[in-house]
């Protein structure tokens, strides 16, 4: 049998992608060592300039360490977005595919082809490989993206919204329920736009009257909220669902009406202020938001602003970019720009401020029992069991250390137990499994 490697990089989007093309491979053994595959495939990302140095060194490294006679797949945004320059430069690469062929991927490998369809795949009814894990897994609701924020360049290579049908997705979750999968994260660029391309405003209320029906069902969150499409109609359908947590993510990438508008990011600061507020009526609630800083045009007042906004509001987790100037965005163009000491010492500054929200947060769960899932075994070895809180999206919201049990049974992998949180060690919360 004929062996495959494949690495995914970038964001989940991506990963289902990854999955996408494990499935269309089925008749390839996985292996872990690439100096053994007979085909490598590095499903790359082209969203920053760190994510695109990465890819890049990816392909590199692996092929320094193939064996002759493979085959080495480039595929995904970076290679979408770079297409004629890296086909033309990076010699290393026997196949180039973009980000509208992943269900094509066998073909492409039998025939030696590289190929660019020029719109973006669209997940139907595929047999997925779902990797990492035996009862999560993401479901993708659309690609492409309406927005036209200032610094991202996703729109050009995507193009524009193309939702998933809803009756394909639900159809999908109701598959995977039957292979044993329970927990789910909707995903896409910009979930709250979800069926605004098929006349239908507010898609998520939709999404998640149809999820609530299916039975196996238990345990879901949406991702990517962005506030110019996101309606309060959307937020109470999530604090009213028994299927779906009190989650949160919502980029706001910055609260300065100033640099909101610089940004073209749609909404100004009152209606952000607004969502989270009418968020933080749900109980036991979970937000989680990202900020650029350093963006073109960003005063030091813009940046006292974000600052002091992230730390009187609270999230529970908060992810940081630097900003990056990327060729073909709005902002690329803008002259005024922040210079990357400053944007490193900002960058500081709102860490020392991220870190000590997160140990708020973890502190609150100090003493309580709560809905845990095991993972198996933990980052800090085999003396630890690893597991998530429930409502936390799998891999990015921390881990819990489980070193204590008072049940007789053996913990089992995916399944949901009742624990009771005794420590908080570093950025991970330490646990006793109760029940």
């Amino acid at each position: 049998m004929k062996k495959l490697h494949l690495v995914s990089l970038g964001c989940t989007k991506n990963l289902v992608d990854s999955e996408v093309m494990l499935g269309k491979l089925n008749d390839y053994k996985i292996t872990d060592d690439e100096s053994e595959a007979d085909v490598i495939i590095v499903n790359t990302c082209g969203f920053i300039e760190s994510a695109k140095q990465e890819s890049l060194q990816t392909v590199l490294n692996l092929h320094d360490r193939r064996k002759e006679d493979s085959l080495l797949v480039m595929s995904g945004c970076l290679s979408e977005r770079y297409k004629e320059e890296l086909q033309k430069e990076l010699s290393e690469v026997d196949i180039f595919t973009g980000v509208g062929d992943y269900d094509k991927i066998d073909e492409l490998i039998e025939k030696k082809q590289s190929k660019f369809t020029p719109k973006s795949y669209l997940i139907e009814d595929e047999n997925r490989v779902i990797t990492g894990s035996n009862y999560h897994t993401y479901i993708k609701l659309s690609e492409g993206c309406n927005q036209q924020c200032s610094f991202c360049a996703i729109p050009s290579f995507k193009g524009k919204l193309n939702s998933r049908d809803l009756n394909l997705v639900a159809h999908e979750v109701k598959n995977l329920v039957k292979k044993g999968f329970y927990d789910f994260s909707f995903i896409s660029q910009d979930s709250s736009s979800y069926l605004r391309d098929k006349g239908i405003k507010d898609g998520l209320v939709k999404l998640i009257e149809e999820i609530e029906k299916i039975d196996g069902v238990k345990s879901a969150r949406i991702l990517y909220l962005y506030p110019s499409t996101l309606s309060d109609e959307v937020i109470e359908k999530i604090i009213s669902s028994k299927t779906f947590h009190n989650y949160f993510e919502m980029p706001i990438q910055h609260i300065s009406d100033n640099m909101l508008k610089v940004m073209r990011r749609g909404s100004g600061s009152e209606t952000i202020k607004h969502q989270l507020n009418l968020m933080k009526t749900a109980p036991n609630a979970f937000f989680r938001t990202s900020v650029i800083v350093g963006h073109p045009k960003e005063t030091k007042q813009d940046f006292e602003e974000i600052k002091n906004f992230i730390n009187e509001f609270g999230f529970d987790r908060v992810s940081i970019f630097e900003y990056s100037d990327e060729e073909g965005t709005h902002s690329f163009n803008i002259e005024d720009k922040v210079d990357k000491e400053t944007i490193k010492q900002r960058v500081k500054e709102l860490e020392v401020i991220v870190e000590k929200n997160l140990q708020t947060s973890l502190k609150k769960d100090l003493g309580k029992v709560i809905d845990i899932v095991i993972d198996g075994e933990s980052s800090e070895g085999e003396f630890f069991l690893g597991a998530k809180k429930l409502i936390w999206a799998e891999d990015i919201d921390g881990e819990i250390l489980i070193n204590e049990k008072e049940i007789e049974d053996e913990l089992e992998v995916g399944k949901i137990y009742k624990a009771k949180v005794t420590d908080v060690v570093g950025s991970n919360l330490l646990a006793t499994v109760v029940g």
